[in-house]
């Protein structure tokens, strides 16, 4: 299978035996499962440009090779509980340099084309900006019936900008794309404005607890690091003094990716070069693992 715009990865993901990545194939590998199963699929967008624009740190643009290098190392090839489905690597989509509308076109073109065969995607990030494309192509990938009009995250911060930049992916998600309800946990009132808490609540927008439930018809799920304590998770894009613990986040993310109505996840802004000894990087690889486990048997 070719992905538009899709590279080999810049930091694969380097087999070691009795690993789980032993178990990770090439997208060029792929094969819809004869007993139907869903596989997944891992697509790397290693651009911060949206980051810049809206004052973060720089490095998120380091993220997806970080969590391939982490996840070469964590997790075994043979659970003791389950078992892995199987798993693809599709690459990185190379960002259009400045030209964050192209950057967005070309990963809208490769998630689409890996939602439209069947797949199941993981977006590694990458500024929380490239939510917004990596969810406009699974959208535009599905038909009707299966396409995520409700959306459900975890980040201090709504990203419901209207300005362009890192903060921006859920209003245009809304206003471009029919998505039709948000669900927020782990919101921050101190990092968020009146005006912003008011257009997200008048455009089906909620602030649900981290354990809450995830929703019962097709829905996306992004996962921002600086939702993490900054004692937990030093290497984000903006540090966050009064964050979530990691079991916290994992547990929202685990109880995600078992539904059977979800139909992508993210992993955004881990910033490797801002991080201590890669206790935030293993984190997000850690994460990324938990929603991979969760989603065994899952079935078209």
């Amino acid at each position: 299978m070719e992905v538009p715009y899709a590279t080999p990865p810049q930091t694969p993901i380097e087999p070691h035996a009795a690993r789980f990545s032993s178990t990770v194939k090439p997208i060029s590998e792929y094969q819809p499962d004869p007993n139907g199963r869903r596989a997944v699929v891992i697509l790397g967008m290693p651009d911060d440009t949206g980051v810049k624009l809206n004052n973060g740190r720089p490095g998120a643009k380091e993220g997806p090779g970080a969590i391939r290098r982490a996840l070469s190392r964590i997790g075994v090839d043979r659970p003791a509980t389950f078992e892995w489905p199987t798993v693809y690597d599709a690459g990185d989509v190379l960002p259009a340099g400045d030209n964050l509308d192209e950057t967005h076109r070309r990963v809208s073109e490769a998630s689409a084309a890996l939602a439209r065969a069947g797949l199941l995607p993981i977006g590694l990030g990458g500024g929380h900006d490239l939510t917004f494309a990596f969810v406009r192509g699974v959208i535009d990938g599905l038909p009707e019936e299966q396409r995520p009009r409700v959306g459900t995250y975890l980040d201090p911060h709504l990203d419901v900008r209207e300005t362009t930049g890192s903060g921006m992916p859920f209003r245009r998600l809304v206003e471009d794309c029919g998505v039709r309800s948000l669900r927020l946990a782990g919101f921050d009132p101190i990092a968020n404005t009146a005006a912003h808490l008011d257009w997200f609540r008048a455009h089906g927008g909620e602030l649900i607890e981290v354990d809450a439930a995830p929703p019962p018809t097709p829905f996306f799920a992004s996962l921002d690091m600086d939702v993490l304590d900054a004692a937990h998770a030093p290497g984000v894009s903006a540090l966050n003094p009064c964050g979530l613990t990691p079991r916290e986040a994992v547990g929202w993310a685990r109880r995600a990716a078992a539904s059977s109505k979800i139909r992508c996840f993210d992993v955004m802004e881990l910033s490797p070069p801002n991080d201590d000894r890669d206790r935030t990087t293993r984190l997000a690889a850690y994460i990324v693992l938990a929603v991979i486990e969760q989603l065994e048997g899952q079935r078209l």
